[in-house]
């Protein structure tokens, strides 16, 4: 299965990363029904097709999503789209 892992450093406190992150995993919830929880500093997450995590780090976000089959053709695109939102929310 395609694995998506992407490491993007930050400046915010923990507290402010975290924050950004909540807000991130309600949209995804929100927008494509993914299902998630909280482990410590780990959002874990999953629907049909995708599962993973985005670890919440001191100087980091570490996302790591594994994709289904039905979604392996698209993982550039997704890629891309989370390379995107980390920018806008950790740039």
């Amino acid at each position: 299965m395609p694995k998506i892992d992407i490491r993007k450093p930050h400046h915010l406190s923990l507290a402010d990363a975290r924050a950004e992150v909540v807000q991130v995993a309600a949209r995804m919830q929100e927008k494509f029904g993914i299902e998630g929880q909280w482990q410590g500093d780990v959002f874990s997450f999953n629907r049909s097709g995708v599962s993973g995590t985005i670890a919440v780090e001191s100087e980091a976000i570490q996302v790591k999503a594994e994709l289904g089959m039905m979604l392996a053709p698209l993982k550039g695109m997704l890629e891309q789209e989370i390379q995107r939102k980390l920018n806008e929310h950790f740039a």
